[in-house]
């Protein structure tokens, strides 16, 4: 194992990037208080509300994004760039860096080819297929790729090589004991708990799709004896339920200890990002997953795996109506039996020490 004196972790964008940086910054920190640990953002990132209340040093740098076809963006992108790896520079030389570990969006860009230029090790953790555009710049300059998932390394020939690591989680999840968290978590929420919960979350900027399908069947959950813990999402739009409802359906706009809501779900019905993937097969949450339509098919490719094995369910965006929820979601909501068998299916494809898989691979990274 190499010695890991200073770090610099770079991603941002989404929190698709921020959360595994974070829990991986938090494993460095446990595994070893003395490692200097400073994060690389974006001004306009979401990064700046999560990495600095978590206790890491980020800094700002700027970041473009890469064009993807010919036009005026492409004609700056050198002179852009090249700032942007002398900021990143600039902050690698300061801290003394060891190494770079970078988790994809357009900040890890300036990063790589920083380090690069540095002769330093270069670490990537990417959880898609295809691999983000930043990450698979980042490529070309390093061999010291992990991934989230096996299917990663299966289905896309730029990560054939890859080290399967998992994805990093933060310890709320790793450590989460749901059923002895679950009376606490009911009580939280004001849930019965003779009564099944279907535990909806779009994200945190939600799924209007979704939510529409739910609430609208709102009245037929109630009647079939289903709970709803419904979380909205900071980017949409509110929506209505009807006050005189005979079982809890709870809506929360945000919910931060996502651990609370894993907790008390028989059922999960959510996008299949893939950290939600991640957390909902580390848990053994049996989860209906509705891929994100509008992008290149990588949330369908991230939860087909679950389903394969028996964890979950997959259904379209187009398809998740009102009648729908009714037709599918309540019957599988009201069969205990088979929550169970998708639950233990689920845990079978899920892991909890990505985190630490992932820091065992950097220390090596650093030690060749």
């Amino acid at each position: 194992m190499g010695q890991l004196r200073s770090v610099v972790l770079a991603g941002g964008g989404t929190g698709g990037h921020i959360y595994p940086l974070l829990a991986f910054a938090d494993c460095l920190r446990r595994h070893d208080p003395r490692v200097r640990i400073t994060t690389l953002g974006s001004p306009s990132g979401m990064e700046n509300d999560l990495i600095p209340p978590a206790g890491y040093d980020l800094r700002v740098i700027p970041a473009y994004q890469l064009p993807r076809s010919v036009n005026l963006n492409l004609i700056r992108t050198p002179d852009r760039m090249w700032k942007a790896a002398h900021a990143a520079g600039k902050v690698i030389d300061e801290v003394q860096a060891d190494a770079v570990v970078g988790f994809g969006g357009y900040v890890s860009v300036p990063a790589y080819l920083a380090a690069w230029r540095r002769e330093l090790p270069i670490v990537i953790h990417e959880v898609n297929v295809p691999p983000g555009v930043a990450n698979r710049m980042g490529m070309k300059f390093t061999k010291n790729v992990a991934v989230g998932f096996g299917h990663q390394v299966q289905q896309a020939e730029s990560l054939r090589d890859a080290r399967v690591v998992g994805v990093p989680l933060r310890t709320g999840i790793t450590q989460l004991d749901r059923a002895a968290l679950r009376p606490q978590a009911l009580a939280h929420f004001g849930l019965r708990p003779d009564l099944p919960v279907l535990f909806v979350s779009g994200g945190s900027s939600g799924a209007r799709t979704i939510n529409v399908a739910v609430a609208g069947a709102a009245k037929k959950l109630a009647h079939a004896g289903v709970q709803v813990l419904h979380v909205q999402g900071g980017r949409n739009e509110p929506f209505d339920v009807p006050s005189d409802l005979p079982v809890p359906y709870v809506v929360v706009p945000y919910l931060s200890d996502m651990q609370l809501g894993y907790a008390v779900a028989d059922l999960m019905l959510c996008r299949g990002g893939a950290i939600t993937v991640a957390e909902t097969t580390a848990l053994g949450v049996p989860a209906i997953y509705v891929p994100y339509p509008h992008s290149n098919q990588e949330q369908k490719r991230n939860a087909l795996p679950v389903v394969e094995t028996g964890g979950g369910v997959l259904v379209d965006n187009a398809d998740v109506t009102p009648d729908w929820v009714e037709r599918t979601v309540i019957p599988l909501a009201r069969d205990p039996h088979r929550l169970a068998q998708m639950g233990q299916a689920a845990a079978t494809y899920g892991r909890r020490d990505g985190d630490v898989a992932l820091m065992n691979f950097v220390y090596e990274a650093v030690a060749r």
